[in-house]
């Protein structure tokens, strides 16, 4: 099947096809009775040949997997990871008769598809197709023999035999298990069992003794595997079949079990910003006790699955009332539910740049930090292609927003942009493409036709300017209708509350001259002759600056200041007994996690592997908001806050901390050495 880079190597075995493996079923271990057997002839052979971008190109590759048929029009149910990205279907019967069928539709937060066999192109002499139907895994138990059927390693079908043994198995690594960007233990609950999963398994029912469908096997997790609930496939599947997608109400809230048992409810670790659950004025920290008329309740992670399946399926455009509690006080808040989207869109492949792209969703939008979803965002970069010989070069994640004098609103402006400039040429052509890196604005030209310089880092200068640049390069400048020997520099990016910023430099403008001399950079590697050059000059002192702004002469003062400290300047402290270690903000950590000179918080710098700190989920990265309620604005207040906490030896501890666009708090529980 398709490999997960982010999945443990723990649930792979499911997932991932060995192609030198078989298993034999004694007859003497397992009778199949005859409802068993009728399953046992719905169960199909899956072949796929499937497409996903790689290295500025997509790629097929062929896998294999089971599905069961569920309907006498040939309605198939299988994994989204199976056939969730097919180009081509093949599917085996029972009877070794094979059929080619069509994906109606793939659901990566339940990793579920539905496929439609081909009936009509079957021989007139075949047999009807055999259905099996879904039981209620509602009523499933412990215990309960259970029988697992497949096509293991793309070999005919099979089945294996176990029990029952947990009827709420999560990845104990949360988020771990993640396709196309979802989080399949959002929504999923395995029903786990012990009737051996082979790679090749994926997607075959979990059959009972009475050959109802209890579930869709997934994974494999050590001696275990694990089954998508029936009552879950069921209802997703038939809304596949019928639309194609699966509509999902989003209300913008991020919770976790609550903390304190002695209190029912979620407690909420995030909300996204202009969601409506943040326009309702819901906040981190608040407990959540009533959800649209149901009670809620999360004790333990295992418990999140089933309040998320009540959110995500409350309707669109609805309006609904959230009860809980705020400081000890009961709350209510009303909100309206908007759509759901998808994590994010489908790659394309642009042949002409060497590159795939992607749309924007909301949520992809909004992890890129944008306040829209227009441009084309870059999904991959083929070594040695147009964009990757460009200078600068294209990198994932960049968002190009411009070709030539035509605006890059989506995906498919770039497409056809592209095809109009390369049409009837036999020779690349160089266009000026801009672009998007974080807050910088970027200009490079790529030679695009028929068939690395990342911004500048913060240096750490005795004078500040507060700008990122590029070089002039003799592609750029002619871009710009520059003569191609012009020497200078481009702004990037202007630093907010920076001489730059106060003396009215501008992302885009130009400059040639320092004081009149020559900026003498036409290369990449000139990158560094700005900053050289700034160097020279007292951390007070008043340059004059001249070039160009918007094809108009310009000819500024600039007072340079003294620089902000860097990172390894600043202090920071290795607290020993978490096995962490965290410094103050600098400049660069600031502009880049979008917060202003006021914003509390410390950086944590290292989270020492198995540490008390690791263990509770604290990342390098983190920004560290408050410990146990009292905000952390430095590292003397980190170090009193600290040594109370373990004088006091407390029992628990919650940190809070801010982690891209998202906020969480994260409970640490020492074990104090009482000696």
């Amino acid at each position: 099947m398709h490999h997960f880079p982010a999945l443990p190597k723990f649930l792979i075995s499911a997932l991932t096809p060995i192609l030198f493996f078989s298993a034999k079923i004694s007859a003497k271990d397992v009778t199949l009775n005859q409802e068993v057997q009728q399953v046992y002839k719905a169960i199909v052979r899956i072949a796929v040949v499937s497409e996903s971008g790689s290295g500025g190109r997509m790629k097929k590759s062929r896998s294999t997997g089971s599905g069961v048929i569920i309907r006498k029009d040939g309605l198939v149910v299988t994994n989204h990871h199976v056939a969730g990205k097919a180009t081509r279907l093949t599917c085996r019967l029972h009877d070794g008769e094979e059929v080619m069928a069509d994906l109606l539709g793939a659901d990566a937060m339940t990793d579920l598809a539905v496929l439609k066999l081909r009936s009509k192109e079957l021989p007139a002499e075949s047999k009807p197709l055999t259905v099996a139907t879904f039981a209620n895994s509602d009523l499933v138990k412990v215990g309960d023999v259970c029988f697992a059927m497949g096509s293991p390693a793309g070999l005919t079908q099979s089945v294996t035999r176990g029990i029952i043994s947990n009827l709420a198995m999560i990845s104990p690594n949360a988020g771990s298990f993640r396709l196309d960007g979802e989080n399949v233990g959002e929504l999923v609950r395995w029903l786990g069992h012990d009737a051996v999963i082979f790679p090749g398994n994926s997607g075959g029912p979990l059959v009972d003794q009475n050959g109802g469908i209890i579930g869709i096997n997934e994974v494999g997790i050590g001696s275990l595997g694990g089954a998508i609930p029936a009552n879950l496939a069921k209802r997703v599947s038939l809304e596949l079949a019928e639309k194609g997608y699966v509509s999902r109400a989003w209300t913008g809230l991020e919770c976790q079990p609550n903390l304190d048992p002695e209190r029912n409810g979620l407690l909420v670790s995030g909300v996204i910003m202009e969601s409506p659950a943040h326009q309702a004025g819901i906040l981190p920290g608040d407990l959540i006790t009533h959800f649209a008329g149901q009670k809620v309740n999360a004790r333990i992670p295992e418990d999140l699955p089933l309040f998320n399946q009540i959110a995500y399926g409350i309707g669109i455009g609805k309006k609904i009332q959230v009860k809980g509690i705020r400081e000890g006080k009961t709350k209510k808040w009303n909100l309206m539910t908007s759509p759901r989207e998808s994590a994010f869109s489908k790659e394309k492949e642009l042949k002409s740049w060497g590159l795939t792209v992607r749309n924007f969703t909301l949520m992809s939008s909004l992890e890129a930090r944008r306040n829209n979803k227009k441009g084309a965002q870059v999904h991959s970069v083929g070594r040695g292609g147009p964009s990757y010989s460009a200078k600068p070069a294209l990198l994932p994640g960049d968002v190009i927003t411009g070709v030539n004098d035509h605006e890059i609103n989506q995906s498919k402006d770039l497409i056809e942009v592209s095809r109009k400039i390369s049409r009837g040429k036999d020779q690349p052509i160089p266009v000026l493409v801009s672009f998007e890196r974080g807050l910088a604005k970027l200009l490079t030209v790529i030679k695009i036709g028929p068939e690395t310089e990342e911004n500048q880092p913060l240096e750490a200068w005795k004078p500040w300017v507060g700008v990122s640049t590029q070089v002039l390069t003799r592609e750029l400048s002619e871009a710009l209708g520059l003569t191609r020997n012009t020497r200078g520099i481009r702004i990037a990016q202007v630093f907010p509350e920076t001489p730059a910023e106060k003396d009215g430099l501008k992302a885009g403008d130009l400059l040639f001259r320092i004081d009149g001399q020559i900026i003498m950079a036409h290369r990449p590697e000139d990158a560094e002759v700005f900053g050289n050059m700034i160097k020279e000059y007292r951390t007070d002192a008043t340059i004059r600056l001249q070039g160009l702004r918007d094809g108009a002469p310009m000819d500024l003062n600039l007072t340079l200041e003294k620089r902000p400290p860097p990172s390894n300047e600043l202090p920071k402290v290795k607290e020993k007994t978490f096995e962490f270690t965290v410094r103050e903000l600098s400049f660069a950590d600031r502009v880049n996690a979008r917060v202003d000179q006021e914003h509390p918080g410390l950086m944590v710098e290292n989270v020492e592997p198995a540490g008390w700190a690791s263990l509770a989920g604290l990342r390098q990265g983190d920004l560290l908001l408050e410990i146990d309620g009292e905000t952390q604005l430095s590292i003397e207040q980190f170090q009193n806050t600290l040594q109370k906490l373990i004088s006091s030896q407390s029992k628990q501890v919650i940190l809070f901390v801010k982690r891209g666009i998202h906020t969480l708090f994260l409970e640490l529980e020492p074990d104090w050495d009482e000696s």
